[in-house]
């Protein structure tokens, strides 16, 4: 994935074939990379519910993670990343349990992935995803009104699409200022498939420019958008830091509320380990999340998150 200006052939149809054999054998090599990071110890006092359903129709489970004495806590709705093609949820405990650890209520989705699905199938997941962390997140400590979704790359995309195009979350009774806010670890806001000299986003997202059109966040910015946060390493060549630049510089143009920090030194990859506690120290990505969550109480009776973690807190 790295949107840029160089165009290049070929179609969608000949190109599924080969973005889901290379997703194969990146998911497989993930997978072992993530695993380094879930086998550092569960932070104390943080509970786990695994495959908890929430589309039986379609088979989608997600996992929760919530400190032991949660009490009306902002809820996290984290969508991974993976090039909308691959990824599971049991890669993301790191995500889950580092949030729970600074008092929030995490949820990690699955969602169906290109070529399974067209963009609107993962959509529609993400979009149930929040609906039912909305009814259940009582059941878990966390507080309905408090809401947040965030995401990853790919997840990131997905989140910020949740924010700005009302469609998604209308479909389950929804609209983005329902949700308490967004925010987004390296997203994929602007993309061009058939100027891109990325043959994967022309295999999800097809060569229909008005389709293509209508999955970017960054066109979709009408001033109806929850506040968001959008992070970014300024090393990523992976996507592109602009991304985020000009979400953000849309945002502001209608008012909105944005916070935007790039982090020097930090590529795709690390802004997205730094949340675990061995990384921590690449970048305050955890610092700036919980901040973030902290300015944006929307239930009178909502419970802070706890303070960012002082040096002691990084595994050794």
């Amino acid at each position: 994935m790295n949107p840029g200006p160089k165009r290049r052939g070929g179609t969608a149809v000949f190109l599924r074939a080969a973005v889901l054999l290379a997703a194969t054998t990146l998911a497989a090599c993930q997978g072992v990379l993530f695993a380094s990071l879930n086998a550092e110890h569960t932070p104390g006092g943080v509970e786990q519910r695994r495959d908890l359903v929430f589309d039986a129709d379609r088979e989608l489970a997600l996992d929760v993670y919530r400190p032991a004495r949660a009490e009306h806590a902002p809820v996290v709705v984290f969508f991974y990343g993976g090039d909308w093609t691959h990824g599971e949820r049991g890669w993301y405990r790191f995500v889950g349990n580092a949030l729970a650890a600074h008092g929030l209520v995490a949820m990690v989705p699955d969602y169906r992935k290109v070529p399974d699905v067209a963009p609107d199938g993962f959509m529609a997941d993400a979009a149930r995803a929040v609906a039912w962390a909305r009814t259940h997140a009582g059941e878990f400590g966390g507080e309905a009104d408090d809401v947040f979704v965030m995401g990853h790359s790919a997840g990131g995309h997905i989140a910020a699409l949740l924010a700005t195009d009302p469609q998604w979350l209308a479909a389950v009774g929804l609209q983005p200022r329902d949700l308490a806010g967004c925010i987004g670890l390296a997203g994929v806001y602007l993309f061009l498939p058939q100027d891109s000299d990325d043959d994967d986003m022309l295999a999800v997202f097809g060569d229909d420019e008005a389709v293509q059109e209508r999955a970017m966040p960054l066109n979709l910015v009408r001033g109806a958008e929850p506040p968001m946060l959008l992070l970014h390493g300024q090393d990523d060549d992976e996507v592109d830091p602009a991304n985020s630049r000009l979400l953000a510089e849309a945002l502001r143009a209608q008012h909105e509320e944005v916070e935007l920090e790039l982090y020097p030194g930090i590529d795709h990859s690390t802004l997205l380990f730094a949340l675990s506690p061995s990384q921590h120290a690449q970048a305050p990505v955890l610092d700036d999340v919980l901040a973030f969550v902290r300015a944006h109480p929307r239930a009178a009776n909502a419970t802070p998150p706890a303070g960012p973690p002082g040096p002691s807190a990084a595994a050794p």
